[in-house]
Parts: structure tokens; C-alpha cells; sequence
């Protein structure tokens, strides 16, 4: 794979403070990558100076290939940037903000109208065509600049916490549009100090802290690296034969207890350091004659991640 987005020994200093301290990652064609870490940690400064928004102390960046600081322009038409709290042009209907946007974007005006209506359609303000940018919602205007920012189909995304202030359901729907954007190609990088708004679709992390990056890469990389353990969780039908088994494989498998947790009838196993013990303990249980309703193997996400590298803070 190639690298879209490629930062070397990047350092942000303000004043007698170093936001972000020698900083070194890469982001391939197609991925996803979550910034995840605390407010503080150096998330934002860093996505603004890959926008070329903000001058490093010192750094190299790279944006398909291309060198920020001698290929600056040639860089930058490849991407969009959405920041945390967008400015806006309130005095502007919502269509004609996308309208201005895709006008400067170089999109035909005869394919303008039909590219705006798709757009918010998409992000679900088309109720709110004709209606001021200064009436709408904070969770509106997030809407709107998303919109606004995927509008060109951008080959790189820098999402600096796109999802403040949106609700459940436009949350989900912001998860669909990215993820449609990366199987189309684009490369997304997203930024987010709430470890759960990442969790289900990124597939690649770089954990900040205190501007220090403490691990990077591809969840399934970071999972080998850092000893992720498999977690069988699992329902049974037959409820009291089914436990009695489950209890006695447990035993017999010298599992310790504090790697076994029981909520609501719901049983949850861990196996540190080995993906096949869990495929391997299930087919036993029910060998046993215990009667599974349901079952899933889950993998680390992002928080669990998170904890394991030794990073502390929280917001």
C-alpha cells in the first residue's frame, strides 16, 4: 500500500510549550485513521499543520508524495478539512453555502443544483434548503460543513472532531458517508478524545498523549504488538445445565476467575495472547452438552487499546 499521508519528526511549539513532540506516522490509501487522546494531547495542532493551516516548529509532511512545504498548492487541492467549530456564513441559505462551496470546488454550474440537493439530502437538511445558516442547530451547521467538505470527493479527509454536537442518529449517519468515502478511495483522517465514536469504524489509530505518540498503526498490527487478548461471549438455552458445564471447562482449563464476568445471563471470557482459544473452548463447551442461544468473539477495540499502551489521561 501506498503512504497518503506522511508526517516525519513533526514538532509544534507555542511560545515555551511543545504541543506535539517528534512526531512520526503514516496513513495508507483507503484507511480510516483515529486520532484518539485526551483534549491537549496535540490532535488538533497536528491536523492543522497536515492542512497546511498551521507552520511546524519543524516537520516534514507529505500528501500523496507531495511535499506541504515546496508542493504546497499541488498538496492541498487534494484535501478537505473540516475543523472543530467551522466558521460558517450565516447570512447565507443553507443550499447557497453548499452552492458557493461547490462554485469554488470548480464544479460546473450546470451540475451545481443537482450536486447541492444530493448533498443535503444526504446529511438530511433538505427540509432546511431554503433556511438562514445562522437558524440552524449546532449539530445542523456540523451537518452542513460535512457535507461541504465531502462535496468534491477529496482524496484525503482531515476530520477534526466532526462528531461535537451531533446526535445519535446523525452520528451513524456521519459513520455511513465516511465509510462510503474510504471504499471510494479517499483517505480519512479523524480525531475524536471520545474513544467510542471511533471505535466501530476505524481501521487504523494513532494514540496521542501530552503530544507524544504512543502507538500507531493499523488495529490489527497494534492488537499483535500490544498482547490482545480474544473474548467469547456468549447466551446459553439450557440455563442451568449449560452453566454447571460452563463452570467445570472453566476449571479444568485453569482460567482464572478475574478473566470471566457474568452480567444478565450473559457470559464473558477472556483469553489473553491466543485468537484460537476461543473457537477452541466453545467447541468443547458444547461437546460438554451445553446448549449455546448465542455467541460472538470479540477482538480489542480502540478504548481497551487505549489502556493497554499505558496511555492514562482521559478526558
Amino acid at each position: 500500500m501506498s503512504h497518503v499521508i506522511e508526517v516525519k519528526s513533526l514538532r509544534i511549539d507555542y511560545d515555551e510549550t511543545t504541543a506535539v513532540h517528534d512526531l512520526t506516522f503514516n496513513i495508507e490509501k483507503g484507511q480510516i485513521y483515529g486520532f484518539v487522546g485526551p483534549n491537549g494531547a496535540g490532535k488538533t495542532s497536528t491536523i492543522k499543520a497536515i492542512a497546511g493551516v498551521l507552520e511546524p516548529t519543524f516537520g516534514e509532511i507529505y500528501l500523496c508524495g507531495l511535499d506541504l512545504e515546496t508542493k504546497r498548492q499541488d498538496a492541498l487541492v487534494r484535501l478537505g478539512y473540516m475543523p472543530d467549530f467551522p466558521p460558517v456564513y450565516e447570512s447565507l441559505r443553507t443550499w447557497e453555502y453548499l452552492d458557493v462551496f461547490a462554485a469554488a470546488y470548480g464544479i460546473d454550474a450546470d451540475a451545481r443544483p443537482k450536486k447541492v440537493g444530493e448533498w443535503l439530502e444526504k446529511v438530511s437538511l433538505s427540509g432546511k434548503r431554503e433556511e438562514l445558516v445562522k437558524t440552524l442547530s449546532r449539530g445542523m451547521r456540523q451537518r452542513l460543513v460535512l457535507a461541504k467538505t465531502l462535496l468534491p470527493a477529496p482524496e484525503i479527509l482531515l476530520l477534526d472532531e466532526p462528531a461535537s454536537g451531533l446526535d445519535p442518529a446523525a452520528r451513524r449517519q456521519m459513520r455511513d458517508l465516511l465509510k462510503e468515502a474510504a471504499q471510494g478511495g479517499a483517505t480519512i483522517l479523524i480525531s475524536s478524545h471520545i474513544l467510542s465514536e471511533l471505535s466501530d469504524f476505524c481501521d487504523a489509530v494513532g494514540i496521542l498523549e501530552k503530544g507524544n505518540l504512543v502507538v500507531s498503526g493499523s488495529l490489527e498490527d497494534i492488537r499483535r504488538r500490544v498482547g490482545s487478548s480474544q473474548k467469547l461471549v456468549m447466551k446459553f438455552l439450557d440455563h442451568e445445565h449449560s452453566v454447571h458445564a460452563f463452570w467445570a471447562q472453566v476449571d479444568q482449563w485453569q482460567i482464572p476467575r478475574s478473566f470471566v464476568s457474568e452480567e444478565a445471563g450473559k457470559f464473558r471470557i477472556e483469553f489473553p495472547h491466543d485468537e484460537a482459544a476461543g473457537t477452541e473452548f466453545l467447541n468443547q463447551l458444547v461437546a460438554r452438552g451445553a446448549r449455546v442461544k448465542h455467541f460472538e468473539l470479540e477482538a480489542d477495540d480502540i478504548e481497551d487499546i487505549f489502556f493497554k499502551v499505558g496511555a492514562k489521561e482521559v478526558s
